[in-house]
């Protein structure tokens, strides 16, 4: 396959020694094509991972960051106060949560701002945008996009790869988190609410937006889900976090690089609370109300601090997530067209190409002068660089 054509505006470069760049520096060559930019599956890197000489300063980018907060933060403030009918169906005990959802909201969209304004996440993500929208590959591959939200994001399969424990414990956090919030936000903002004509039941409406979407009897099995999801959520997500928390515990492998406020931290928020909230409802109907304002307030705590750690640690990836399904399917794309990159020496395949001359472009715009490497395979650059060493460094000692 003849190799990527060259950006017509960088500067051209000569090809690398097997040891070292052009520039000098020791070249980093034991990684594939796929795994500079973002590990396996081509997820997005963090922004945090390096800056571009040439990029937009670090005070435009946190003045950019802070702009989008605040904006997507009012926005939602004003969805809360529309949603509630101007606050009349909004429950003012639950004012701690929806404070929470707001500084989530101001949080998420500053880091990811930032996240973005990397070269390589920029680029990812800007060609996954291209491919989400790009009618050719709808034409193409009408399925693949459904696809891949479901394998993907849904029942996320690239884990069941790794360890099958793995993935169930992960599939019962992510389905736990996901019906949660499903219940919790809307909720928290006013949009949910139910009413009884009696005032006691078991006669119950559920309206969105003061709009009533349907009626059921609170004795039924029916309105015992509606009233026991979050119940049901947390014992999804108990067993799943404490898998997690005990492979950290246990596994070499797992504790030797784990950080506390980075790894432990958000199981044991999700775990407290989980166990609080069944402490509610056990309360409630097995102890008559004792206990039930501590438990409360411990509850809410741990909630409001886990929504407002969420965008700052590890639960960030929630939400870069699903921006690596563009990624997926531009990747998905290049190898149906058959646009496979072989590697230079041995020719096995790499990547697809568009994804080679994409990373190229990456390191060219860090100003990483051995972008050439991205065209050769793990093991080659390998023997290149013990080939390099054998013939420069020990050749001095012979």
């Amino acid at each position: 396959m003849t190799e990527p054509p060259e950006d017509p505006a960088a500067p051209a470069t000569a090809e690398p020694h097997p040891l070292t760049g052009p520039s000098g520096a020791l070249a980093a060559g034991s990684g594939s094509a796929g795994e500079i930019p973002g590990g396996p599956g081509g997820a997005i890197p963090d922004g945090s991972a390096g800056t571009s000489p040439t990029a937009t300063g670090p005070r435009s980018v946190t003045t950019r960051a802070t702009l989008a907060g605040v904006v997507v933060s009012a926005l939602l403030i004003v969805a809360i106060v529309l949603g509630s009918r101007m606050l009349r169906n909004f429950d003012s005990a639950l004012l701690p949560y929806a404070v929470a959802t707001v500084f989530l909201a101001f949080g998420v969209a500053y880091r990811y701002t930032v996240w973005i304004s990397a070269p390589g996440a920029r680029r990812l993500f800007r060609q996954g945008w291209r491919s989400l929208f790009s009618m050719e590959n709808f034409r193409q591959a009408p399925t693949a996009l459904p696809k891949m939200i479901a394998t993907y994001l849904g029942f996320q399969k690239f884990l069941g790869a790794r360890s099958h424990a793995r993935w169930a414990a992960h599939q019962l956090i992510f389905w736990g988190c996901i019906l949660a919030a499903l219940i919790t936000f809307p909720l928290t903002w006013g949009w949910f609410t139910f009413t009884s004509g009696s005032g006691s039941g078991p006669g119950y409406e559920m309206r969105i937006w003061g709009v009533k979407i349907l009626g059921f009897d609170s004795l039924s099995v029916l309105g015992w889900l509606m009233f026991h999801g979050l119940d049901i959520a947390a014992v999804l997500v108990i067993p799943g976090a404490s898998y997690f928390l005990w492979r950290r515990m246990k596994d070499r492998g797992a504790s030797t690089g784990q950080r506390f406020a980075y790894d432990l931290v958000p199981l044991i928020a999700l775990i407290v609370i989980s166990v609080t909230g069944l402490l509610l409802t056990f309360s409630s109907i097995f102890l008559h109300g004792g206990g039930y304002q501590f438990l409360a307030i411990l509850h809410m705590v741990s909630v409001v601090f886990t929504l407002i750690y969420i965008p700052f640690g590890k639960f960030f990836h929630i939400v870069q997530r699903p921006a690596a399904v563009g990624m997926q399917l531009f990747k998905y794309t290049g190898r149906q067209d058959d646009q496979v990159f072989a590697c230079r020496r041995c020719e096995e395949p790499i990547d697809t190409g568009p994804y080679v001359e994409n990373l190229r472009g990456t390191m060219r715009d860090l100003r990483l002068d051995f972008d050439a490497w991205a065209e050769y395979c793990p093991r080659c650059k390998r023997v290149l660089r013990g080939s390099a060493y054998l013939s420069h460094v020990k050749k001095g000692f012979k």
